[in-house]
């Protein structure tokens, strides 16, 4: 088994991941969103797909068992083992934009999308191919009457763990989430490891 790498608070990576392989996404302190977008290493229009993935599981929160599919709906990811349970998997990364809009920042922070952009660009991936994430440990509550979401704090406490297994060879992205509202309202790191099957 590898040991974790760390990413600091808001910011982000990328990297490849081979099919078979195990992708264990955790929290080291609690209460910290990750965004995980992920594409195909070996076509990079075959992306993961909020739409699909959720159609085809027919529920709002995938966890343990669940397959992540791409918007070709070939699956891209299954998640082996989730502490938590609860991840968001309807919003889009966060950005510039979001703190302009929802926070009103003068100066606002590049956010999770900026951060996937610059991590991403390396492997000729470009800003209007990044798709809405997988928002891991991310609590978004929706009122069933209205429809009328809010974000809460994530459930996830400090080495609560998400593990995927990798379906095809993968581009991924990762993120240590930059938004208050998300976190909150604290700004802490994500760890992440990759392993063998069977690890």
């Amino acid at each position: 088994m590898t040991s974790p790498i760390t990413i600091p608070p808001r910011s982000g990576t990328a990297f490849r991941l081979a099919k078979g392989e195990h992708l264990t996404v955790i929290d080291p302190e609690g209460e910290q969103v990750s965004d995980l977008v992920v594409f195909n290493a070996e076509d990079l229009g075959e992306v993961i797909s909020s739409g699909r993935s959720l159609d085809y599981a027919s529920k709002l929160y995938l966890t343990t068992g669940d397959l992540i599919y791409s918007n070709r709906s070939n699956a891209m990811l299954s998640i082996v083992e989730d502490t938590v349970g609860r991840h968001d998997f309807l919003l889009t990364p966060c950005s510039r934009e979001t703190f302009k809009i929802i926070y009103h920042d003068a100066d606002p922070h590049q956010g999770c999308f900026g951060n996937l952009e610059a991590a991403l660009a390396p492997f000729g991936i470009g800003p209007d191919a990044i798709p809405v994430a997988f928002n891991c440990f991310m609590n978004v509550v929706i009122a069933p009457q209205t429809g009328v979401f809010t974000v809460e704090a994530p459930l996830s406490r400090a080495g609560d763990f998400v593990k995927f297994r990798a379906e095809m060879d993968l581009i991924v992205g990762l993120t240590a989430c930059s938004a208050l509202q998300s976190n909150n309202y604290a700004f802490k790191p994500i760890a992440y490891r990759v392993d063998q099957a069977g690890c």
